[in-house]
């Protein structure tokens, strides 16, 4: 029975097409593996000049393009920000105001502290912005190249700003 099955299985089975009887002959075999199905995908570009797919490299970076890439990262890094201090509410022993007073004698200046806030303020405000310019264009506006990129620009600006702002005036 198996010797059976392993035969229909390597000739394929064809019942629709009557003029070809029960076995298919133009079935692909299957005692190929992925490695010499790999090489023989190769070599016929190989013989036939197709180039190798396209590479990050070779694209001119844009606007767009860098702005979907950060937004996907803030997204993903505010979230796994929010979750680890979660974890860490719910695991940690003493309180909040015991590790910040930790933080306060650490005795970093005043521009590391800033800096560190405008690291914690950049990707929120970014993130908060850059996702109002995708509710703009869930209404259907501001889809033609100038506007993308004038949106672009001035959501890394305002990012800039109310990061800033965030840093070194709260």
């Amino acid at each position: 029975m198996a010797l059976l099955l392993r035969t229909f299985a390597r000739q394929g089975v064809c019942l629709s097409r009557q003029h070809y009887g029960v076995f298919y002959r133009h079935a692909a075999p299957m005692g190929t593996t992925a490695k010499e199905e790999m090489n023989k995908f190769w070599a016929k570009n190989n013989k036939l000049n197709r180039p190798m797919s396209p590479h990050l490299t070779i694209y001119n970076w844009s606007v767009p393009m860098v702005m979907s890439i950060t937004f996907r990262g803030t997204g993903v890094g505010l979230s796994g920000a929010i979750s680890a201090f979660a974890l860490a509410a719910l695991v940690l022993p003493e309180t909040y105001p015991h590790y910040l007073d930790l933080i306060h004698s650490l005795s970093v200046g005043p521009y590391l502290i800033g800096l560190a806030k405008f690291g914690l303020a950049f990707p929120v405000s970014f993130h908060t912005l850059n996702g109002i310019r995708h509710l703009w264009w869930d209404l259907g506006k501001g889809f033609s190249i100038p506007e993308v990129y004038r949106s672009g620009y001035t959501v890394i600006g305002l990012s800039i700003i109310t990061s800033l702002a965030v840093a070194f005036l709260l």
